[in-house]
């Protein structure tokens, strides 16, 4: 340390001390006391003011998120602070891209002197030392990287032999008083626990039962544990359907172990992305079961044979544009039979469809074919003030001169067999499907017939092709019938839609509310 600071009346200095318990291992040299003591020592030898000393104890290099850095950070923005020491750049950081950030980029930019004791690193002199600082920040993030490998292969370990490493336990059990990385049954809630289970064997829905739960104010697993979500929704503080079968199919509740759903994406993120089940770690019998084996798997077959009817999926025009006004989710759609026996889509609103008894929001029930012929004819009524006829004839030949490979009618007659010949497949498969049961009769026609009559269309369109291919039109004749093409099916056309409509709501009086993306189309609706 042979650091001079011939000025030192015009710093205000932070001291930054970072302590993670890695670091803990490496001995006392490392402790928060001992990077205070050096720190000071130095600022009271060249006689420096010091603004603040902030500290991170327990808290990793590798990332940036720490409270008192980020205070740190806030008192440089503000001008408070113009001078950084820390006991060596480890202290800093252990991620070079970022600790270059900084010692490189920010603390210049903000006029802030940085010094690293031990590493002989000041940015305030022309040094050596300074020259070689990215290799030190590489060489403190290669130790990072190092040491989370280690302590990987240690977790990774521990979950082979079936030892819980978690933060919680699943809802139903505790960590045991006295043995570390084991569990045990938490009485207090375990009674629910099993409840759920005997009343998913009555054959009651996860929905119905999250219904039950809620009704009677049973207290979430989450809002049991004392977790707190930054952003609070409609459903905060609810059961809900895909808690309730996350439950049922958690091997935990029959003595197995199961870890290893999730994995960070790097030693330098605390972001989980979720595995596979195939690379779950599951050991079985590690301890006491809450729910007996039998009726874990009745449970799951239960649940096994309602899965392709709660995973069934309606194709309707405005789908992902409607969203209910007084929740902001997006709407459900359902089928129901009509009093003469015909199927009909509905619009329902989501949290109310979730959490009926729980008083959330309202049904807002309404038919899909209704809203769907509401917001064309608002479209339809919006576009004629801009479609003019001999407008767009003047574009259709622009585009017919100047884009001629597109409209050959060889690339349009292949293109029609192909779409043709995947319908056909399309329908094959879905005879299929019927036949082995995966495809109700129901939904079978539905589909069936739409995609009967789109190809009958193409159909037609392959002969028309056919026959202009025999006896070529003038562009004008050509342009024309563009044009009256494209009014016809314009504002049923789903591209159309999305171009001009961002959302569209339905509030609890059933009025619908069209928010397009330009503000011109605001003012003529």
């Amino acid at each position: 340390m042979y650091l001079e600071i011939s000025n030192p009346m015009d710093y205000h200095v932070a001291l930054y001390i970072r302590l993670s318990k890695e670091d803990e291992s490496e001995g006392p040299s490392e402790s928060v006391t001992n990077q205070k003591s050096l720190l000071n020592e130095f600022v009271q030898q060249h006689r420096l003011s010091v603004y603040d000393t902030y500290i991170d104890d327990g808290w990793s290099g590798t990332s940036f998120n720490r409270p008192a850095f980020q205070r740190m950070i806030g008192d440089i923005e503000t001008k408070k602070v113009n001078m950084v020491i820390t006991k060596d750049l480890s202290r800093l950081g252990r991620d070079y891209i970022m600790t270059g950030h900084y010692m490189e980029r920010y603390f210049p930019e903000k006029r802030v002197r940085y010094i690293s004791l031990l590493d002989g690193i000041d940015t305030g002199i022309e040094s050596t030392a300074n020259d070689i600082t990215p290799f030190r920040a590489i060489m403190n993030d290669m130790y990072a990287k190092d040491i989370s490998k280690k302590i990987k292969s240690v977790k990774h370990d521990k979950q082979q032999k079936g030892q819980f490493i978690g933060g919680k336990p699943v809802y139903g059990y505790k960590m045991h008083p006295t043995e570390k990385n084991k569990i045990v049954i938490d009485e207090a809630v375990a009674p629910i626990v099993r409840r759920i289970f005997a009343m998913a064997l009555t054959g009651m829905s996860c929905r119905r039962i999250a219904m039950v739960l809620n009704e009677e104010g049973i207290p979430t697993p989450a809002t049991y544990c004392g977790w707190q979500r930054r952003q609070k929704g409609p459903y905060s503080g609810l059961w809900s359907s895909e808690r309730i079968s996350d439950m049922l199919k958690n091997e935990t509740y029959i003595g197995n172990m199961v870890q290893g759903k999730s994995v960070k994406i790097s030693y330098k993120s605390q972001k989980c992305i979720k595995q596979e089940q195939s690379k779950w770690i599951v050991v079985e019998n590690t301890h006491e079961p809450l729910v007996d084996k039998e009726t874990f798997h009745k449970v799951r077959q239960l649940l096994n044979s309602r899965k392709y009817t709660r995973s069934r999926k309606y194709d309707f025009l405005l789908k992902g544009l409607i969203f209910c006004h007084e929740c902001g989710y997006p709407l459900a759609v359902i089928n129901r039979k009509t009093t003469t026996g015909e199927d009909r889509l509905f619009f329902v609103c989501r949290t109310y469809q979730r959490f009926t008894k729980a008083g959330v929001c309202t049904c807002h029930c309404i038919k899909e074919q209704v809203v769907t012929d509401a917001v064309i004819e608002k479209v339809r009524e919006i576009c004629q003030a801009y479609l003019h006829p001999h407008r767009l004839q003047t574009i259709a030949k622009e585009t017919i001169q100047t884009d001629k490979k597109e409209l050959k009618q060889e690339y349009a007659i292949h293109a029609v067999r192909n779409k043709i010949s995947n319908l056909t497949n399309n329908l094959d498969k879905m005879y299929m499907d019927r036949l082995s049961g995966l495809l109700t009769e129901t939904d079978f026609e539905r589909m069936y017939q739409r995609m009967k009559i789109e190809r009958t269309t193409l159909e037609e369109k392959l002969k028309e092709l056919e026959r202009l291919k025999e006896s070529p039109i003038s562009s004008d004749t050509l342009s024309k019938e563009l044009v009256q093409r494209f009014l016809q099916s314009a504002y049923t056309s789903r591209e159309l839609l999305v171009s001009l409509i961002e959302r569209i709501e339905l509030t609890e009086t059933k009025q619908i509310i069209i928010k397009f993306r330009f503000p011109e189309l605001e003012a003529i609706s």
